[in-house]
């Protein structure tokens, strides 16, 4: 059948380019990476790996946290995370992340104008994501959130075998579409021996701010179905809320700027 001849091709590719590249190499003063992924976009990717690293430093407190935004062709993080700016050198030819709200910041979007189009191949978007793994002074960094673009493609595979990664989170909405391309992504991680932490169902109701009338836009629990076939665990389940995206929008993440809030 096709599918299992498509399997066979991606379980070939994948040994191939396992061969082919190096050992998993730390990144220069990074304890632990954390990876957010999702095999389709639009489904809230950037925004969860957003929260997740300022959620990450309020837990901790003590913690250093980084976010880095591994999406070369449309980067997000500058926006969400109010940032603009081009990153100084360092006196080793490193380049500094810009920050706030006490995360560490790199992304692509510093690096290009904001409204440029990234109309590259595939070997100059690995180089930009390499320099963006190897050539950033991260100083010491407890962990780093890694934003990946969406899909199971050369970008993903470098990451993931290229650096030592705790764990990937996958975020999906309840769609069945959505949920076809989340396995995928979850399936990659497992072939190249990265932890799944487990899924965030995102945009999972909506109430509405009147009658306060909840609505399954995109299903009911579609996420939690496809986790219980995974054999992994549900880690957060995110309502679809104007004030997530507002706050997103503006950058000033919900996190941030409304903390007691429902959202």
């Amino acid at each position: 059948s096709f599918s299992s001849g498509d399997e066979a091709l991606s379980d070939k590719r994948a040994r191939i380019l396992s061969r082919g590249l190096p050992k998993r190499k730390p990144i220069g003063g990074v304890k632990q990476v954390v990876v957010v992924a999702s095999g389709k976009g639009g489904v809230g990717k950037s925004t969860t790996a957003d929260i997740l690293a300022i959620t990450f430093l309020f837990l901790t407190q003590t913690k250093e946290v980084g976010l880095l935004d591994a999406d070369i062709y449309g980067p997000s993080i500058p926006k969400m995370m109010n940032l603009k700016g081009n990153p100084e050198l360092t006196s080793k030819n490193l380049m500094r992340p810009l920050k706030n709200y006490g995360i560490a910041c790199m992304s692509m979007g510093f690096l290009i104008e904001e409204t440029a189009p990234v109309v590259w191949r595939g070997l100059m978007v690995m180089s930009a994501v390499e320099k963006l793994l190897r050539q950033v002074d991260w100083g010491q960094l407890d962990y780093l959130v890694i934003d990946m673009p969406p899909g199971t493609g050369d970008v993903q595979l470098s990451v993931s075998q290229n650096i030592p990664i705790a764990g990937a989170v996958i975020v999906s909405t309840p769609q069945d579409v959505a949920l076809l391309d989340a396995r995928k992504g979850a399936e990659m991680f497992r072939k190249v021996h990265v932890p799944v932490l487990g899924l965030v169902q995102n945009m999972s109701v909506f109430q509405c701010p009147k009658c306060k009338h909840e609505t399954h836009i995109f299903g009911a629990d579609g996420v939690r179905d496809l986790a219980k076939t995974l054999g992994l665990d549900i880690l957060g389940d995110i309502p679809l809320h104007v004030n997530i995206r507002e706050t997103c929008d503006s950058g000033q993440p919900v996190v941030i700027s409304q903390p007691q809030s429902d959202a």
